[in-house]
């Protein structure tokens, strides 16, 4: 489409962390234009599994979620012969293939009214203008919504970072029905395997290590049970691969220029909560947008950060050491009421009381073993 001369808000990136971000801000009454190189559907490789929270923040945006995946109660971990599983607190979550979710944020994207520029590259920006090859636009706020290696936090002076660790995930779809009700999480020595119901017979089949090396099948090797399960099935779609990083940015934003998504920090993908931070932080752009005050933007990303964050040390933990992990992983066996709680502190509350309260319990129990 033809960009306008100029628009209240231009968003730069048109995955779903773009098109949440332009959704609540038309929501609001702002006249918003998005711009992507690429053209819809567009992929990522990811877990494809939305908590309930996720759910719940993207229905504040209008968008219900809940009929257009395969639903899941609950987490099941499982460490070699040991497993531990627990029901959300309320609700379900559900998982959606990527390139659904995608066209469904399109759709109610285009029902808003924004103007959707696809195909279109952005060059560089201004204090109130986007350049792209199709010309330039005046705007009021620029949003940064290009993903981890985004060029408008690099051009917006953003780039500070207090931490960033790296991971490596692989992902490909397989024709079997579900075996379970729950999200399952397997740990291995150096990984962890993800499968995430997508559909009444299709599974979602996730490799996350420090290992860039470490491919699907050679994964799968690791973990008996769930190979035996596949039963030789060849998967539907190719491999595909993506970057899990861990990065907390100084600043998210700058002037007339704020950035969501990963191109603001992102937690590791082991905590599932990717979708669910992007949803609440479109919200808190958009609010912050219509106030025209940013500041409030930056508090409000940093509070929407803190319990991701503080589940992803935990698990990064259990990742680290190989010890530790099995002991956790026995205790919460022997004591599935606190897996139960840590679930519910995960998806639910925001103190850090129920925190430190859980977490000191687990540590009290990994003693006692």
């Amino acid at each position: 489409m033809q960009l306008p001369e100029s628009t209240d808000v231009f968003v730069i990136g048109g995955g779903p962390a773009g098109l949440a971000a332009a959704i609540a801000a038309r929501r609001r009454g702002l006249s918003v234009t998005v711009a992507d190189p690429e053209r819809p559907p567009v992929d990522k490789a990811c877990g494809e599994g939305i908590m309930p929270d996720g759910l719940a923040a993207a229905r504040e945006l209008g968008i219900e979620l809940e009929a257009e995946g395969q639903p899941f109660q609950g987490i099941r971990f499982c460490q070699g012969k040991d497993a531990v599983k627990a029901d959300f607190p309320l609700g379900r979550g559900f998982g959606i293939r990527r390139t659904h979710l995608h066209g469904i944020l399109i759709e109610h994207a285009e029902c808003a009214g924004v103007r959707l520029a696809w195909g279109t590259r952005v060059t560089s920006i201004g204090e109130r203008r986007v350049f792209t090859v199709a010309g330039a636009t005046e705007a009021q706020w620029i949003v940064g919504a290009d993903g981890g290696n985004s060029a408008v936090r690099t051009w917006a002076g953003l780039n500070a970072s207090g931490r960033d660790r790296r991971r490596f995930g692989f992902r490909r779809h397989y024709p079997v029905a579900p075996w379970s009700p729950y999200m399952e999480l397997h740990w291995g020595e150096d990984c962890q395997l993800y499968i995430t119901p997508t559909g009444a017979r299709e599974i979602c089949v996730v490799v996350i290590s420090g290992n860039s090396r470490l491919r699907l099948d050679q994964a799968l090797a690791r973990f008996p049970a769930v190979a035996e399960r596949l039963g030789g099935v060849s998967p539907s779609t190719p491999e595909r691969g993506s970057l899990s990083v861990s990065r907390r940015l100084d600043r998210v934003a700058r002037g007339r220029v704020a950035l969501i998504g990963d191109a603001s920090g992102s937690v590791d993908a082991i905590t599932g909560e990717g979708i669910c931070l992007l949803f609440q932080q479109a919200q808190a752009l958009a609010g912050a947008l219509l106030e025209g005050n940013l500041a409030l933007y930056e508090v409000r990303h940093r509070e929407i950060g803190r319990r991701p964050a503080r589940m992803a040390a935990l698990m990064l933990l259990l990742d680290r050491h190989a010890r530790l992990r099995r002991r956790t992983i026995r205790a919460l066996s022997a004591h599935p009421a606190l897996f139960s709680r840590l679930l519910s502190m995960h998806v639910e509350e925001n103190s850090l009381v129920p925190y430190f309260l859980n977490t000191l319990s687990l540590g009290w129990r990994l003693l006692t073993l």
